[in-house]
C-alpha cells in the first residue's frame, strides 16, 4: 500500500508535528513499509490459532502478603541526601 505525503502531512498536523519535505519523503517510505508488513501478517493463516498478546505464558511471580515490623524512622532516613528530624527533604517542584 502506497502512503502519500499529503496523508503524511495530514497526520502529522493533527498530531501538531511540523516536518520538512526530506522528512515527509522518509516517514511516506517508512509509514508504507509498515503497511506492506500489516499485509504480509494478513495473508497468514491464523485458523485455529487462539488469540495471544505474547508467544510465550507468562505469570507474575508473587508471595503473599506478610505482617513484618516496619523500619525504623533512623534507618530509612539513614542515607537521605537531605532530611530533617522526620522526613526526607526534596526540592520544590511546584513553585
Amino acid at each position: 500500500m502506497k502512503i502519500t505525503r499529503e496523508e503524511v502531512r495530514h497526520v502529522a498536523r493533527l498530531a501538531r508535528l511540523d516536518l520538512d519535505d526530506d522528512t515527509l519523503d522518509t516517514m511516506a517510505g517508512q509509514l508504507a513499509g509498515i503497511l506492506e508488513y500489516m499485509d504480509t501478517l494478513n495473508r497468514v493463516d491464523t485458523e485455529g490459532v487462539a488469540p495471544t498478546a505474547h508467544a510465550v505464558s507468562l505469570t507474575t511471580p508473587l508471595r503473599d502478603d506478610q505482617r513484618r515490623p516496619h523500619l525504623d524512622r533512623e534507618a530509612a532516613l539513614a542515607n537521605a541526601p537531605e532530611r530533617d528530624e522526620e522526613s526526607f527533604l526534596v526540592p520544590r517542584v511546584i513553585g
